[in-house]
């Protein structure tokens, strides 16, 4: 009896041991596939700049109302962002993936045939809004939370960093295919790709994926044991000061990123130049979105993310001289500094809000918090183009955008729970 008891406990531990061996590996899969999904869901919203100006030039619309496009599309990821969270909750990742792109590849492909505004704002806006935050962060930080625990923070930023690949890939690609085949048929054939893409998704063991490693989420609560709620977390002070940082930082940015190509071109730049420059700020992306994950472990979270604010502002100024001193040195210093960090708080601002509210509904709250960002980038685009065509030029929309920037690092300054 002895001798069948010693081979069963044998195997049992060289499974157990196999089974170490395999969740570190398995970890790496997850966030490979995050670092995939990210940058189609990104790219499909950061493609637009390079689309401005031939669908302006084709309709002639005014610079706001083209420029709402843009900003249906912001709004509708950030109001889609706590549906998001739910549904995961719900349903798991493959449903929300793929829901993510079939309306992002249905939404470009019907954008091809559009004759009038609100076309574009219900296919571009609207549908591939939606379709681009399911593929986006709130899903990503779930899914990693369940793998990384409490180095989530540098497994977002891989998967930030996944954004300014899509970006630097998406932009120049886009202007060339827009060459080639005029923009309608540009988002036809990225609509084909994206539907496309949505088989080999469906086919993934997501039950094996989903499963998580046993206590990865260990990071520790400021109200240990608390189980939160939506209702309970809106009480408390942490999240509005998340939320107002999302709002105010995604004013700020998206109010310049939204123009960017085309005040380029309008500085001197050739098009695909400046859609090629543009894109090059996914490199930096990439670059910031690790560095200021480690800055987070060797100076502290506040100081991480106030040095990244510190970039942005720099950056910002950089552009606004690019008008009186057109420099390849002045363009490269703007795309290293705001392009670094046009998303690299993201990381830690996650990590931050899933370490405090912890629970079975932290997809719904952090879905929540992250509408702020959706309705900053929103209203943030719309805003600079309408004051493009009020004012005729740039100057009173980069003192906009530095105005937010500096509201938005403020809960870091001056809200207790975020100072630590």
């Amino acid at each position: 009896m002895l001798s069948n008891v010693q081979p069963t406990l044998v195997r049992g531990l060289m499974s157990s041991r196999q089974g170490l061996m395999l969740k570190p590996r398995m970890a790496f899969v997850v966030l490979g596939i995050c670092f995939a999904l990210s940058m189609l869901g990104r790219s499909a919203n950061e493609i637009f700049p390079v689309f401005l100006l031939p669908i302006s030039a084709e309709f002639g619309w005014d610079r706001a109302e083209v420029v709402s496009i843009y900003s249906l599309a912001a709004l509708s990821a950030g109001l889609a962002s706590p549906l998001v969270g739910r549904l995961f909750d719900l349903l798991g990742p493959r449903a929300v993936y793929a829901f993510g792109l079939l309306l992002v590849g249905g939404g470009f492909s019907a954008a091809a045939y559009a004759q009038a505004l609100w076309q574009l704002q219900l296919c571009v806006g609207l549908a591939a809004g939606f379709g681009a935050a399911c593929l986006g962060t709130v899903a990503s930080s779930l899914l990693l939370g369940r793998w990384f625990g409490p180095r989530l923070p540098m497994a977002m930023a891989v998967v930030f960093a996944a954004t300014g690949i899509g970006t630097l890939i998406g932009l120049p690609l886009s202007q060339v295919l827009i060459d080639a085949y005029g923009w309608r048929g540009a988002y036809r054939l990225i609509g084909v790709v994206m539907l496309g893409l949505a088989v080999p998704l469906l086919v993934l063991p997501w039950r094996r994926l989903a499963a998580g490693a046993s206590g990865a989420i260990a990071a520790p609560s400021d109200q240990a044991g608390a189980e939160w709620k939506l209702s309970s977390a809106m009480c408390h002070h942490a999240f509005w000061a998340l939320f107002s940082t999302y709002f105010f930082t995604g004013v700020g940015m998206y109010c310049i990123a939204a123009q960017v190509v085309a005040y380029l071109v309008e500085a001197g730049f050739p098009p695909l130049q400046a859609a090629t420059a543009w894109g090059f700020s996914g490199v930096a992306l990439a670059a910031g979105m690790v560095s200021v994950s480690l800055l987070d472990g060797l100076l502290g979270r506040r100081r991480a993310i106030l040095f990244a604010y510190g970039l942005s502002v720099t950056g910002i100024i950089m552009l606004w001289l690019l008008r009186a001193y057109p420099s390849i040195w002045l363009l490269a210093g703007f795309i290293i500094c705001f392009g670094s960090t046009i998303g690299s708080r993201g990381p830690l601002i996650s990590a931050t809000a899933m370490t405090i509210f912890r629970g079975e509904r932290v997809g719904t709250i952090f879905g929540a918090i992250s509408l702020g960002s959706g309705l900053g980038a929103a209203f943030g685009s719309w805003s600079g183009g309408l004051i493009h065509d009020w004012t005729g030029n740039y100057d009173l929309m980069i003192v906009f955008a530095l105005v937010n920037l500096l509201l938005g690092m403020m809960p870091f300054l001056v809200v207790p729970s975020l100072r630590q």
